[in-house]
């Protein structure tokens, strides 16, 4: 049996909200299509505050945020606009580029709230690096959840467990929320080739080892592992089909192709690029 791969992540800031960011790390640049994973910690706004992520673009990717507490505003260059809820999925994916805005609805910001959510970055396979962009909006009443004997899981992209999300997911994917009760087990099984879990909330033990929160845990290829909460616990499952091919990340950029990402650097930096409607102020290239 190969040991698992653990991970702790490193803490940053993005425009005001602060993250845990596991993936990438030295240790491990992919889990299946993953490439990218923030973890937006809980964080209380006082009334006028939150969060506001400027225009800025991206290539070769698919963004997926996913929300336990709080609202965004998703604001992109194919003229969406977009609240996204508590339990809602926003799935963009960048193509050859585009551009979105994060921020905080105004009628939240009013009143004080609390924000606490994922968002990740998977990449696109090499045939849709270069292809048009797309988003989707997919509200929680529409994925599909099991709950039995104390574990409740929600498959929030891809599929596994018997259960498909509606997401248009571009390869074989798995994203799935988890709680468990105090004192319940689940079996991960081998469906998908690569696996990682993220402990958020609660004690829990991976085939007998103890699993801090805010651990990530890349799990051995092709062996099942048994997860038991010691108390009840709240975590993510998440990868895929290996990456048919190693990618570049550059700031906001993912490709197969390096002279893709020198491309598109060139591109913003010169203001060759869609543009959010409504929207003038933006992230200037690092």
């Amino acid at each position: 049996m190969n040991t698992p791969l653990v991970i702790r992540p490193r803490a940053e800031d993005v425009e005001g909200q602060p993250i845990l960011r596991p993936l990438p790390s030295a240790k491990c640049r992919s889990v299946g299509p993953f490439v990218f994973f923030d973890h937006m910690l809980e964080t209380r706004y006082p009334a006028g505050k939150g969060m506001n992520i400027r225009q800025h673009p991206h290539i070769g990717l698919s963004t997926l945020t996913y929300l336990f507490k709080g609202q965004i505003q998703h604001k992109d260059s194919l003229g969406s606009d977009q609240v996204v809820d508590t339990g809602d999925v926003s799935w963009m994916t960048a193509g050859s580029a585009i551009a979105h805005v994060e921020r905080t609805p105004e009628a939240l910001k009013d009143s004080g709230f609390t924000m606490h959510g994922l968002q990740i970055w998977l990449a696109s396979p090499k045939e849709h690096e270069q292809g048009p962009g797309h988003y989707s909006h997919h509200p929680a009443a529409t994925l599909p959840v099991s709950d039995n004997l104390g574990v409740k899981i929600r498959m929030i992209a891809g599929s596994g467990f018997c259960l498909e999300s509606p997401v248009p997911v571009l390869s074989p994917t798995l994203y799935a929320e988890l709680n468990l009760q105090t004192a319940t087990t689940l079996l991960i099984p081998t469906e998908h080739e690569e696996r990682a879990l993220y402990v958020l909330d609660g004690e829990v033990q991976l085939d007998g080892e103890l699993i801090e929160p805010h651990s990530l845990v890349v799990l051995p290829v092709g062996e099942e592992m048994t997860l038991f909460a010691e108390s009840d616990c709240h975590a993510v499952l998440f990868g895929g089909a290996p990456l048919d091919g190693p990618r570049r990340i550059n700031w906001n950029f993912v490709a197969s192709d390096p002279a893709a990402i020198d491309e598109a650097r060139r591109r913003w930096a010169a203001g060759d690029w869609p543009t959010v409607p409504g929207e003038s102020e933006r992230i200037e290239l690092p």
